[in-house]
């Protein structure tokens, strides 16, 4: 068995770490503290799911299966490599009404199809291909949100498509958001389960500080130990939240705790003590993550959904950057360094911290480690396909995903971790019950 750490530091040596992007002092040695307690978090017992058949379809589940499910050996699913998989999709922009135009890369004019046709295998064994009938099973009567900026949305709108070919979805945003492009609720009548997305790029709350108005990469205030009430003051009631952030982190930031300002990134300041972008994350999620452990009426299962890389080449995002590329990198061409290595494993301390705490509470916190199977693939972006193929945009899209694309995996993998916590819920009452009877 190998662990995901593991599998990154068998490729690291010293030079290799010294020609990384700005890696802090001491993250070879976190690697190895890591890499014991990562077997922990991201080994998963591999269960007898069906795979036999197509994507395409949804065989019929009965739930009780759950039940009847065994473990035949022990699987990494998130360390692996993308295979040509020529038969495509679960859907298409055709199929799936649903997908907004900055994702819809076909419509857009995107003239290649290569990208849609790749599937990730892990090193060890099969990931199941997504089956929207057991999922919503699964979460049959359940609430799901997905918290955090535009990525996390776009895996929302992944699974509003996977889903779309089992049943019909309300959009419902109206009756909580006014803001119902950024708060979206879905609800899905046949198995009373909802669907949604809070927007809170930082996790914690914001605001903006340049004088001039905010703008892409304009100055903002972050409060590091305050949660963002925008998602905050609604998680209670959720069962599954998938909790994210990223690319937010890199514009200039002043860094706020108990009320005093503690210092900024990329401010340029004189006054002001310089910390990195590092420093901003990490405080994030911790906020977060306590903000959850505080919450009387919290129940739910969190999960981490890891940093996503951008591809942009020949430049930055404002310097005309773009992401050409029409198939996946090899696991040889590109490895997980620089700051992508640190968000990463930013994230993954503070979900340790998460794990130990929660456990006191009976809360679950688990790693939907998605870093590296998407660092392979600068071919998954819109690029400049989008938005409409007629409009005169000239800033490349290397963040987002197209739908269908790559992004699909992620469902893939939360379906899985899903099924395994439905299997170890089981266990557990059934354990009560013959502790009962004893």
């Amino acid at each position: 068995m190998r662990s995901y750490l593991f599998h990154f530091t068998m490729n690291f040596n010293d030079n290799e770490f010294s020609r990384g992007k700005n890696l802090q002092h001491g993250t070879s040695k976190r690697l190895l503290l890591l890499a014991f307690s990562l077997v922990f978090l991201t080994t998963i017992p591999l269960y007898l799911f069906s795979t036999s058949h197509s994507p395409l379809s949804s065989p019929k589940i009965d739930v009780s299966d759950l039940r009847n499910v065994g473990m035949v050996k022990e699987c990494d699913i998130f360390s692996g490599k993308w295979i040509p998989y020529p038969k495509g999709p679960y859907y298409t922009d055709a199929t799936c009404s649903l997908i907004i135009d900055q994702h819809n890369c076909v419509k857009s004019g995107r003239p290649d199809t290569e990208f849609m046709k790749w599937r990730w295998r892990p090193d060890e064994c099969e990931l199941p291909f997504f089956n929207a009938k057991l999922f919503l099973e699964l979460v049959k009567g359940k609430k799901m949100a997905f918290v955090g900026d535009s990525v996390g949305r776009n895996q929302m709108q992944s699974l509003l498509c996977l889903l779309a070919s089992v049943t019909h979805s309300e959009d419902i945003s109206h009756r909580y958001a006014v803001d119902t492009a950024y708060f979206k609720r879905w609800f899905y009548a046949d198995y009373r389960f909802t669907l949604a997305t809070l927007w809170s790029p930082f996790l914690v709350k914001s605001r903006d500080a340049d004088p001039s108005g905010h703008s892409l990469n304009s100055l903002m205030s972050l409060y590091l130990d305050q949660a963002d009430e925008a998602w905050a003051s609604q998680i209670e009631s959720f069962d599954y939240v998938i909790i994210s952030a990223g690319q937010w982190f890199f514009r200039p930031l002043i860094y706020y705790m108990n009320g005093q300002v503690v210092g900024c990134h990329n401010c340029y300041m004189d006054n002001i003590t310089a910390i990195t972008k590092y420093f901003g994350y990490r405080m994030a999620f911790g906020t977060a993550f306590k903000t959850l452990q505080s919450l009387k009426n919290y129940k739910g299962i969190t999960f981490l959904r890891t940093f996503s890389p951008s591809h942009f080449e020949n430049g930055a995002w404002n310097e005309g950057g773009n992401c050409i590329r029409t198939v996946p990198f090899t696991t040889e061409e590109k490895k997980l360094d620089g700051y992508e290595l640190e968000f990463y494993l930013t994230q993954v301390e503070e979900l340790r911290k998460a794990q130990k705490k929660g456990r006191k509470r009976g809360l679950k916190f688990e790693l939907l480690a998605t870093t590296e199977a998407m660092l392979l693939r600068p071919d998954g972006h819109p690029n400049h396909y989008g938005r409409s193929p007629h409009s005169n945009v000239t800033v490349a899209d290397c963040v987002h995903w197209c739908l269908p694309g790559p992004i699909d995996t992620w469902n893939e993998f939360l379906l899985y971790m899903m099924r395994r916590e439905a299997r170890g819920s089981f266990n557990e009452k059934l354990q009560r019950n013959i502790s009962r009877k004893i």
